[in-house]
C-alpha cells in the first residue's frame, strides 16, 4: 500500500474534529473524500501528509510511520513521495509559471527544464511559462498547481477542494488535467471534494463523519 491510516483521531480540546479513521490507499488509486463543512476533510488530508499533528493511530507511507519521525525527517519523505494541491491555489506571485512548478525540483536538487516544460504542455498551459500568476485565470493556476504537485512524479497526491473556487466548465477540465496526470504517472490520488461530480470519477467515494469513515455508494 502507498498509504495507510490505522484508527485515527484528531482533538481540538475537548472537541472530537473525527475518530477511528481507517483507509488503505493502494498504487495508483483514486480515491475521493466526501463530508460536511467542519467535519474535519482538510485535516485528514493535513494529517495525511504529515502537516498536522493527530491524537490517536497511525498514518504509514511506503513504510514509514510518519508519527514516529521528526519534523525535518517528515518534511523529507513528503518532499520525495508526496504531492499536494490545495484550493487556494498557492503560487508563489514572484516567480513565473515555469519557475513555480519547478520548486519541487530544486528542492531536492534535481533541475529538470524539460520535465517542466512537459507537464506545462501536459495540463494544457503550452507558452505560458513565462507569464506570471497574476496574469492567469482560476483555472489556469490551478493547472499550475496540479503541475506543481506531480513534476517529482509523487507516488501519492493530495488534493484539497481543487474545483471548489472554478465555474463547473472549468472544474470540469482541472479534473480531466489531474486524472490523466495521476494516471499517467502511476500515482495515488486522494481528493478531497464537495463536489458530487468530481467524487463520482473516483474509484472509490468515502464519506466522512466525526464517527469514522464510512464507504459511499
Amino acid at each position: 500500500m502507498s498509504l495507510q491510516i490505522r484508527n485515527l483521531a484528531k482533538r481540538y480540546g475537548n472537541a472530537v474534529v473525527f475518530r477511528q479513521v481507517s483507509l488503505d490507499v493502494a498504487p495508483g488509486e483514486f480515491v475521493a473524500i466526501i463530508g460536511e463543512s467542519g467535519v474535519g476533510k482538510s485535516t485528514l488530508l493535513n494529517c495525511m501528509a504529515g502537516l498536522d499533528r493527530w491524537d490517536e493511530g497511525s498514518v504509514t507511507l511506503h513504510g514509514a510511520d510518519l508519527g514516529a519521525l521528526g519534523d525535518d525527517q517528515r518534511a523529507l519523505l513528503r518532499r520525495r513521495h508526496i504531492g499536494f494541491v490545495f484550493q487556494a491555489f498557492h503560487v508563489l506571485p514572484h516567480l513565473d509559471v515555469a519557475q513555480n512548478v519547478a520548486l519541487p525540483l530544486l528542492l531536492l536538487n534535481q533541475p529538470d527544464d524539460a520535465r517542466v516544460q512537459a507537464l506545462l504542455d501536459a495540463v494544457g498551459l503550452a507558452g505560458l511559462g513565462r507569464r506570471l500568476p497574476q496574469q492567469l485565470s482560476g483555472g489556469q493556476l490551478q493547472r499550475v498547481a496540479i503541475a506543481r504537485a506531480l513534476v517529482h512524479r509523487p507516488s501519492v497526491l493530495l488534493a484539497d477542494e481543487p474545483t471548489g473556487n472554478l465555474d463547473p466548465g472549468t472544474a470540469a477540465r482541472v479534473m480531466d488535467a489531474l486524472i490523466a496526470q495521476t494516471r499517467e504517472h502511476g500515482a495515488s490520488l486522494v481528493l478531497v471534494t464537495h463536489s458530487q461530480a468530481a467524487a463520482a470519477r473516483a474509484d472509490r467515494r468515502l464519506h466522512l463523519t466525526a464517527q469514522g469513515m464510512q464507504i459511499q455508494p
